[in-house]
């Protein structure tokens, strides 16, 4: 699977490759700065996931039918909460 991380999360490609993912940041595919219809259109015509924490990408997306994923607060407080329960309960 291939992933485009937008710009804000461009420290984690390492990350995603030693998970075995096929990655690319947004400024590795020279979008740093690119409107946001611009991430999601390359995401969609190269078959990626967009990875964003931003809310207008992420409903351009799912207006497109481009795969991604919202890492949302919420979504963040949830892993936190799921592992402090599962290290100190």
């Amino acid at each position: 699977m291939k992933l485009l991380l937008d710009e804000m999360y461009a420290g984690l490609k390492e990350y995603f490759e030693t998970l075995g993912y096929e990655v690319q940041t947004a400024q590795d595919a020279g979008l740093k700065g690119a409107k946001d219809k611009e991430i999601v259109e390359f995401a969609g015509k190269n078959c990626m996931v967009l990875i964003t924490q931003d809310m207008k990408p992420s409903e351009l997306a799912e207006l497109n039918g481009v795969k991604c994923i919202l890492v949302s607060n919420a979504l963040i407080a949830k892993v936190v909460d799921a592992k402090i329960k599962e290290k100190y309960q």
